[in-house]
């Protein structure tokens, strides 16, 4: 297991990625890549990195005087780095004493889906390709929590380990980037949208048979704005709760609405895991939940644990508070080449059982809708 130790304390660091120029009128995309600080977003400082095969080995080359309280495991994309870094300062403001020089520690773990780009997820193992290598970590004490997508997360956990806590939840929907139309509408017939989501593809399909997708585009959010600009495909579509994290909403054409395109299960949530026997750790966590949006995940990832989801079956669920303060949950199954779209909804309180309950009635009404063989074409 490649790892990484970014030691941080309060001195200003930035990431540099590829600027791409920012003029729409001219036909390019502003891929600005990721930049702390700002405005919003901490400050921190990397002293050392050390590439070692375990984290638990790892030395630093400017010694602190006081080993670091919390270890963050994390993957080292730019989006990775700002949520391991937002739970850093929350940590931080709920715990002032954990703004010591050295108190946290960010490690940097490359992941089986980080090091293979050249195929789709479906075809190197689906689920867990973000995770399993800094589960690992976790298990073997090479870190004290593990900070993921949410969406990255198997239904199933690790032996050992726990996920008591979401950070809230940042915008679900999916964001349109092009440089020649406004929208999907408005592309011609015969265009390529880029997307390495079975799910982006089969409703895309679905509403726009006339589109074509390029499967395979993968990379992180720099890169796939790189490959717009060079005219690898017309457009793509990226999670808008990335694009916010990274501040990069600039680059977004426009927004679809929920009705056009349903979210990934657990889209735009950050899960926090720790083990299970560390009682501080878990102490610390709790102080950092967001109760509604642990509810809402729990929801969709029942719905999407009924029907044993892949990254091979497109498959889609939302869960959110209404109005009246109620759970309303929207769900879809779909073919890969959008021919088939199966939705259901519920409606229900806005409480833990009933959205267990929930989630888990929508995934069986569509497991019996869909027939034998749906989900292993």
């Amino acid at each position: 297991m490649e790892t990484a130790i970014a030691a941080v304390n309060r001195t200003p660091f930035s990431i540099n990625s590829i600027t791409l120029s920012s003029n729409f009128a001219t036909g390019s995309v502003s891929a600005l890549g990721f930049s702390l600080p700002n405005k919003k977003s901490p400050s921190f400082h990397q002293r050392s990195r050390i590439f070692v095969t375990r984290a638990s080995v790892a030395v630093e080359e400017k010694a602190e005087t006081k080993a670091a309280v919390i270890r963050i495991g994390t993957r080292g994309s730019p989006l990775a780095l700002a949520q391991a870094y937002e739970t850093r300062e929350k940590l931080i403001k709920s715990h002032p004493d954990l703004a010591e020089e050295g108190a946290i520690q960010i490690v940097i773990i490359k992941t089986t889906g980080d090091k293979i780009l050249s195929q789709p997820l479906a075809d190197i193992g689906g689920k867990g390709l973000f995770t399993k290598e800094i589960d690992e970590a976790l298990i073997n004490s090479d870190i004290d929590i593990a900070v993921h997508s949410m969406k990255d997360v198997p239904t199933y956990l690790p032996e050992k380990t726990i996920l008591p806590c979401n950070l809230p939840r940042e915008d679900v929907r999916d964001a349109f980037i092009c440089l020649s139309a406004s929208s999907l509408a408005e592309l011609p017939a015969g265009s390529i949208v880029g997307t390495a989501s079975l799910r982006r593809k089969s409703q895309l399909l679905n509403r726009y048979p006339s589109l074509e997708v390029l499967e395979n585009f993968r990379g992180n959010v720099q890169t796939r704005l790189k490959k717009l600009n060079e005219g690898v495909v017309q457009a793509t579509l990226l999670a808008l709760a990335g694009l916010k994290r990274l501040n990069m909403a600039e680059t977004v054409t426009s927004v679809l609405s929920i009705d056009d395109m349903l979210p990934a299960v657990a889209q735009g949530a950050i899960g926090i895991a720790c083990r299970s026997d560390d009682e501080k750790m878990i102490t610390y966590l709790a102080s950092l939940n967001h109760e509604d949006t642990r509810l809402a995940i729990s929801c969709e990832r029942a719905f999407l644990e009924k029907l044993e989801g892949s990254c091979r079956t497109p498959i889609a669920g939302y869960a959110r508070k209404d109005e009246d303060g109620n759970c309303l949950f929207k769900a879809l199954v779909a073919s890969p080449d959008g021919t088939q779209v199966l939705e259901t909804s519920r409606k229900g309180p806005y409480a833990y059982e009933d959205m267990i309950k929930m989630g888990v009635d929508a995934g069986e009404e569509l497991l019996l809708r869909a027939g034998p063989g749906f989900f292993t074409r």
